[in-house]
């Protein structure tokens, strides 16, 4: 089942483990368990400390559970978790065979205090990115704490069952058979909403902070490179981000980044948080920022107000809060969320195996979707707004060749319909002719480009007509101290290595910005601060 490279590499993890455990596998007479069962054979085969047991009877077929000798917990995959989901797998066998996790420790006590029983279900698509974060952090759960429960299900392999939930997009989460939430979540978010206390215990926390020299907003590219060049100067630099990574994390492959040949999103989000953290950054995840409040007088603090009541001041500030994905903004669109109006066609695509789906926008993006969903759908009608598609010839090309592919341009999405409960068409204008066209279908994604996250930001410092902040050459935005970098900027061209950049050089004015106001006093150097690269010598 598995390739000797991997059971090498997972070999070597496996001698990690320090408590027995067994699998016990429930099975049927079907490919999928048999498949099952290899995989299983082979993981068991690498570890003496490993039982498979198949004698397993859990109503889902073909499933396993993983338990602790000796101790209660309740862990099933009811899925063969290869592809994007091997990790999540490792990670399982690792924790339950007694190897510690790398986590927080207030948040593993925080997840041992939990009161009350927790039955989760998470249902997932071995092709999605975002997955493997809620899958990961509900297998931890339910190792930690025995009133824990969760069951990872393969939305493609039970596909009936995800059809009577009517489920339109992963990963989506049930707790105690409603609704939890639905897309990425790491633990601590998926914790903080089950702990209620949490919000106003973090608030008091992050507002007794002392100011920092250089308060980041936003941890994507342009952020963590902020950071990382604000850290190696010596002052106190802070990051409060809502998730680190920002639209990275929802970019399957990278394959532009200089010096990077190819990786994809999530990977390139871990690394970019690893290296902010090999400096004395202090780095608030899961903070949303609410108002920012300029200093009052030359020299200063300059504050920001978070969404859970929290707030944290700064002689300078670094917006770097990115972009989002851009919506449609037609009857149906919010409705139908999630409800088969998707925006990531990686991660939900499978779940619309066989079914009509259609794709909003001829950009590259949207060409993109379009090719990829035609290998799982039953047929993609792809509708642009202008006169021709914008994608790179050749995807245009690649597009145009694919048999179960109509490609309407000067189409007007007018509005998404649906029976109340999912979609169920597309109604869209001709803007050639007027003519008004219903198309019948399960499945709308919206890949018409992105949208700056400023809303906060209206009306305390200059935008521009796109929602942009707008800089000058250094960073500088219309306030004093204030600097922005990144997707949510005016610099032109939205991509990875120039918002890098743009955050390198929004720390360096920074830094320019307090030594020309006051005096600068370095924290104590670490020895990975006092690295110099080349670049700086």
């Amino acid at each position: 089942m598995l390739e000797d490279s991997l059971k090498t590499q997972l070999k070597t993890y496996l001698e990690r483990v320090t408590q027995p455990f067994e699998i016990v596998a429930s099975l049927d007479g079907s490919d999928a368990s048999n498949e099952m069962k290899g995989l299983l054979q082979d993981v068991a085969a690498l570890s003496d400390k490993i039982t498979l047991k198949t004698d397993g009877a859990d109503a889902r077929k073909p499933s396993f559970s993983l338990n602790r000798i000796g101790a209660q917990m309740s862990l099933r995959f009811a899925a063969i978790p290869l592809g994007h989901e091997f990790t999540s797998l490792v990670l399982a066998l690792l924790w339950v065979g007694g190897h510690p996790p790398k986590v927080e420790p207030e948040v593993i006590e925080q997840i041992k205090a939990l009161e009350g029983d927790y039955n989760f279900e998470v249902y997932m698509s071995l092709s999605c990115h975002n997955c493997p974060d809620v899958v990961q952090a509900l297998s931890l759960m339910a190792v930690l704490n025995p009133r824990v429960k969760t069951v990872t299900i393969d939305g493609a392999l039970f596909q009936d069952e995800v059809n009577q939930r009517e489920i339109m997009a992963v990963p989506t989460v049930f707790l105690n058979g409603e609704v939890f939430g639905s897309g990425r979540m790491g633990v601590e978010e998926i914790v903080a909403k089950l702990d209620k206390g949490s919000a106003a215990r973090d608030a008091a926390k992050l507002s007794a902070k002392d100011p920092y020299d250089v308060l980041i907003v936003g941890g994507g590219p342009a952020g963590a490179a902020a950071a990382v060049y604000a850290a190696r100067k010596g002052i106190r630099t802070g990051v409060a981000a809502e998730r680190f990574g920002g639209q990275v994390n929802d970019t399957l492959a990278i394959e532009n980044y200089i010096s990077v040949l190819e990786t994809d999103g999530p990977k390139f989000a871990a690394a970019l948080e690893a290296q902010v953290k090999a400096y004395e950054v202090d780095i608030m995840n899961l903070q949303r920022a609410d108002k920012l409040i300029p200093a009052t007088q030359p020299g200063g603090l300059i504050e920001v107000q978070l969404a859970n009541g929290g707030s944290l001041k700064s002689k300078t500030v670094i917006l770097s809060t990115g972009a989002r994905w851009r919506e449609v903004n037609v009857p149906g669109e919010q409705k139908y969320r999630n409800k088969g109006v998707a925006y990531c066609p990686h991660c939900d695509g499978p779940l619309f195996k066989g079914k009509r789906v259609a794709v909003i926008g001829g950009g590259n993006s949207g060409v993109e979707a379009a090719i990829d969903l035609a290998g799982i759908v039953s047929h993609v009608t792809l509708l642009e707004f202008g006169e021709q598609l914008r994608a790179d010839a050749v995807l245009v090309s690649k597009l145009k060749s694919l048999p179960n592919v109509s490609i309407h341009t000067q189409a007007q999405t007018t509005e998404i319909t649906g029976d109340g409960q999912k979609v169920n068409g597309l109604s869209y204008t001709d803007r050639a002719t007027g003519t008004v066209n219903h198309i019948e279908l399960e499945g709308v994604f919206v890949q018409i480009g992105l949208v700056p996250n400023t809303e906060w930001l209206k009306g305390t410092l200059e935008l521009s007509k796109h929602g942009e902040i707008v800089v000058d050459a250094r960073g500088q935005t219309s306030l004093p101290g204030v600097f922005a970098a990144g997707d949510v900027t005016t610099v032109p061209f939205k991509q990875i290595v120039i918002a890098a950049g743009d955050g390198a050089k929004a720390a360096l004015s920074a830094f320019d910005h307090l030594i020309r106001a006051t005096p600068v006093v370095p924290v104590v150097n670490t020895e990975a601060r006092v690295k110099v690269d080349m670049a700086e010598a």
